[in-house]
């Protein structure tokens, strides 16, 4: 039968590696005429990186690409579209399940064969596979990727916590498979046991907008080719209109929602950084300095380790006519949070975990502030406070 054009797409991807791999066998099983597409980094050391085609049946054909930029990742982009075209111009193919390697973040993916979609390809479903009980300790690793063995390039500097938080929270769907025996195996340094109520209420808060599908269920095929907006999904991660956690706590996990409009005193911030971003799992939003009135700088807390950066102006420092150039999603984020006084600019910060100390962490955070007597100085005043993030926000190259 010639298979339907363009042809469908699902990217399946997570670090936890045996809940990747059960819902890609569930896809293979239950779409018929579906087959898998799996490139292999882990052989990025000997130059090459290891393509793997296959269906239900089994291993259908293999190959290797070389690396591209001595990046693994590089070589997956080079050559996944074309293998993609060449299942769709076979006309045998009816779904194509892209099973990404452990350290690749779908968001790249999702982007390159959406670029390419047209009358051969079209992107169906961003899927990333999840075991409830290894959600923490992966959020809790602050190793390298290097140090675990998953580092796509050699210049890799992402960690298995900020990675995996990456993986949860872009796509729509998360795909559960769940570990029911107990085991003395670890993973990401912790022993491996069944999720309970608090493993399920941390992936609830932390995703929210993602549905939570069983692997093995009929509900994941039809999921894979429900269709997945990209630019939709950029903009639910993007700092200045991110659809952040709202408050919650279940089962011992709470999510605390910090806002505030003064802006952080750039000093105090920054000595309280380290018990900030150990306070909590997970967290992340956006936030403005006294001395940097114009810079959305974004939060990205997970594993221990923190990252802030630059995510451009906030709009109240652009003139009326650059709003005309700014997408609409980000224009209704802005209109909606307006102050009269300091316009977009807000303190809006998420912060999730088992245990969280949620009046210490506002007590800590409001201590950063800027004090009545600081904030009577005015912006003038502001940009002459001492500069603390100078080493983060604009590093000697």
């Amino acid at each position: 039968m010639t298979a339907p054009r363009p042809l469908p797409v699902a990217l399946v991807g997570g670090l936890h590696a045996d809940a990747r791999r059960a819902a890609v066998e569930h896809l293979l099983r239950t779409v018929p005429g579906s087959v898998a597409l799996h490139h292999d980094l882990s052989t990025a050391a000997d130059g090459t990186v290891r393509r793997t085609v296959r269906d239900r049946t089994g291993t259908l054909d293999e190959g290797e690409t070389p690396l591209v930029n001595d990046c693994a990742c590089c070589a997956l982009r080079e050559d996944l579209v074309p293998e993609l075209e060449r299942l769709a111009a076979a006309g045998a193919c009816r779904l194509a399940v892209v099973e990404l390697w452990d350290s690749v973040e779908p968001k790249a993916m999702a982007e390159v064969v959406a670029a390419h979609a047209g009358e051969d390809l079209r992107l169906t479903g961003v899927i990333t596979a999840v075991d409830p009980a290894l959600v923490l300790p992966a959020l809790g690793c602050g190793d390298d990727l290097s140090e675990a063995g998953l580092a796509a390039a050699a210049a890799d500097q992402r960690t298995v916590a900020d990675t995996f938080a990456r993986q949860l929270e872009y796509p729509t769907v998360l795909a559960l498979a769940e570990n029911t025996a107990e085991t003395d195996d670890t993973a990401f340094g912790e022993p491996v046991a069944p999720a309970d109520d608090a493993d399920h209420a941390l992936l609830a808060q932390l995703a929210p907008t993602a549905r939570r599908i069983a692997a093995g269920s009929a509900e994941l095929a039809a999921a894979a080719v429900a269709g997945f907006d990209v630019e939709a999904a950029a903009a639910r991660q993007h700092p200045a209109c991110a659809l952040l956690p709202q408050e919650a706590d279940a089962d011992g996990v709470t999510t605390i929602v910090w806002r505030a409009r003064r802006p952080f005193h750039p000093g105090r911030l920054y000595a309280a950084l380290e018990d900030l971003c150990c306070a909590a799992a997970r967290s992340r939003g956006r936030f403005w300095l006294a001395d940097r009135p114009d810079t959305l700088l974004a939060w990205d807390a997970a594993g221990g380790a923190l990252c802030v950066e630059s995510a451009g102006p906030w709009l109240a420092a652009l003139p009326d006519a650059a709003w005309d150039m700014v997408p609409p999603d980000r224009r209704v984020a802005a209109s909606l949070d307006w102050d009269p006084e300091h316009g977009d600019r807000v303190q809006h910060l998420a912060f999730t975990s088992p245990g969280l100390d949620g009046d210490g962490l506002r007590e800590l955070l409001a201590s950063c502030l800027l004090t009545d007597a600081e904030y009577a100085g005015g912006p003038s005043a502001w940009r002459r406070l001492p500069a603390a993030f100078d080493a983060l926000l604009d590093p000697v190259s």
